[in-house]
């Protein structure tokens, strides 16, 4: 791509044309005149014509009488003083705007030219591209005035994030947003779709300064018989045999009678870090926060933050003089961490004024802890802890699992349990709990980050009915999800929770809608978790992985 830079066409100078419209009012360079404009005008064309025609004569009696013409006497001088001084306001008056409208038009005569060539060449472009190619090139801009905002993009004149504030129009700031990035970086983003999203939709709220978005295929497993209701599993993934492997184990909890699920704790967490002049001034605010008496008065400070904002708790931790406070509460139908900051900040400014030597450090201290993998977490759990169960028959193992309950034991214990402590694992004793939980995050418009936390899971199977049948059960004590705000009111992610049946908050009873989410998340991950360790025990892992999960085409030309 040809990404010389030039002028805006609304930057170029223009040739002048003559107005009927009188000039506004003002200061004006001839307003500084003693005389008026005609007059002085008429002064210095009489004194320009004057000194030339008298030098004239004073030249040609000197040539007759052979005098030098070096040699002037003093009212020669003035004179020709006069006629240079006549000269330059002449030339300064009628000349300066005649050189400019004339620069002007050759100026814009040039650069139309270089127009008409690029133009032409990008014809040429677009015809050496293959008719396929050729339907899905997206025209760089659609006016003429776009083409000049994308100029000044270019030269930082606009900057790129204002565009949407400045133009009102999402879609148009997109568009010339991306066209400029492109000449910026000599890069093609033709593969990147642009049309066919509500970019609105996403203003100051979801993503600054879009160019495009990424398309993930969505695929759906089910139904997932859970707690004696059926659902059906939107997974947004672009890893083959996830979707597959997940419908199995659908199938197997099915066919041997559901699972059943179990919320233990919901609530969002956030800690702030404040620091004293001393350990036991620190000391004396943790003594203070864990009186049960104190309670009442933070959380009253605390709930003012929402109307679904409860402080259930809390957790202090002492660092020398720094204390860490980790505060928990309810956050009704969302995930819930600016509800809880908020609250969170309330109470700082009380304890602010209790502890005047207590020196605010940070809103957040890491020790809730967010999109990080912690023990504090997976002891005490974060967002919604569930735990989720089933009872595979053994008919059911060896039809569709193809495997037998003593083998999937020792398989889980030697793996998920012993070889998951080896390594080290922080909440990581399962197969793929993080496959799952992404593909519903992403599917239903949560936070992909949190999948950190979220997917710590311990998957546990035993023996059970004489050794005849298997009880398998995942316990994940972070599920930190939500059904209102941030990306669960985009339209796609819309349509995947009403498919769920959990779209928005709930009429019935506040956090009903997140806590069933989670509730399904858990299930989701009891299927996925049952079907790739019985493919491990049978041996079908890589026979799978081959057939699904390995392409031999050209994904470059599908895509064009």
């Amino acid at each position: 791509m040809d990404v010389r830079r030039r002028p805006s066409k609304a930057l170029r100078p223009a040739p002048k044309e003559p107005s009927s419209v009188p000039e506004p009012t003002g200061a004006k360079a001839s307003d500084a005149l003693p005389l008026p404009l005609y007059f002085t005008n008429a002064l210095f064309f009489t004194l320009f014509f004057s000194v030339a025609y008298y030098l004239l004569l004073r030249w040609r009696d000197k040539i007759r009488n052979s005098v030098p013409l070096h040699v002037v006497t003093f009212s020669e001088l003035a004179a020709i003083l006069s006629l240079i001084a006549s000269f330059i306001y002449l030339l300064g008056f009628f000349g300066i705007d005649f050189v400019q409208s004339f620069i002007a038009r050759a100026s814009n005569e040039a650069w139309d030219l270089v127009d008409e060539e690029e133009g032409e060449d990008h014809r040429h472009r677009l015809m050496d591209c293959s008719p396929s190619m050729a339907d899905h090139i997206i025209p760089a801009v659609s006016s003429a005035e776009d083409e000049e905002i994308v100029d000044l993009v270019v030269k930082g004149s606009i900057p790129s994030y204002a565009l949407e504030e400045q133009l009102g129009d999402c879609k148009r700031a997109v568009r010339i947003r991306r066209e400029a990035l492109q000449r910026i970086t000599r890069r093609s983003l033709q593969g990147l779709p642009l049309d066919g999203f509500d970019y609105g939709s996403i203003l100051k709220q979801c993503c600054e300064m879009p160019v495009g978005y990424v398309q993930i295929p969505v695929g759906v497993a089910g139904p997932l018989l859970l707690d004696s209701f059926e659902y059906i599993v939107p997974m947004a993934t672009t890893e083959g045999c996830i979707v597959a492997s997940t419908n199995r184990g659908f199938k197997g909890i099915y066919a041997s009678g559901g699972a059943t699920s179990t919320i233990l704790r919901d609530g969002m967490t956030r800690a702030p870090v404040v620091r004293f002049p001393s350990a036991s001034r620190a000391c004396h605010l943790k003594f203070f926060l864990d009186n049960p008496s104190n309670f009442q008065t933070l959380a009253d400070e605390f709930n003012k933050s929402s109307n679904f904002a409860r402080l259930q708790g809390v957790q202090c931790s002492i660092a020398g003089k720094n204390l860490y406070m980790r505060f928990s509460c309810t956050t009704g139908d969302a995930m819930g961490m600016n509800m809880v900051s908020k609250g969170v900040e309330n109470v700082l400014a009380y304890l602010r004024n209790e502890y005047p030597d207590m020196d605010i450090i940070s809103i957040s201290g890491n020790f809730c802890s967010d999109k990080k993998p912690a023990a504090i977490n997976w002891i005490e759990g974060r967002g919604k802890s569930a735990v989720c169960e089933a009872v595979i028959k053994e008919e059911v193992l060896k039809k569709v699992f193809r495997t037998s309950v003593a083998t999937l034991v020792e398989l889980n214990m030697l793996k998920n349990l012993a070889g998951s402590a080896v390594a080290g694992a922080l909440g990581g004793f399962n197969a793929h709990a993080s496959n799952i939980v992404s593909a519903i995050f992403i599917a239903t418009g949560q936070d992909p980050a949190q999948n950190v936390e979220s997917s710590h899971c311990i998957t546990m199977m035993e023996a059970v009915n004489d050794g005849k049948d298997l009880h398998i059960s995942v316990t994940m004590p972070s599920i930190e999800v939500g059904t209102i705000g941030g990306g669960t009111q985009l339209a796609s992610q819309s349509a995947c929770l009403d498919l769920l049946g959990v779209k928005g908050a709930s009429k019935e009873l506040a956090g009903a809608n997140s806590r069933l989410l989670a509730k399904i998340v858990a299930g989701s991950v009891l299927a996925g978790e049952l079907s790739l360790m019985a493919a491990i025990a049978s041996g079908q892992l890589v026979q799978s992985h081959m057939k699904y999960n390995r392409s031999t085409k050209d994904v470059s030309k599908v895509g064009s």
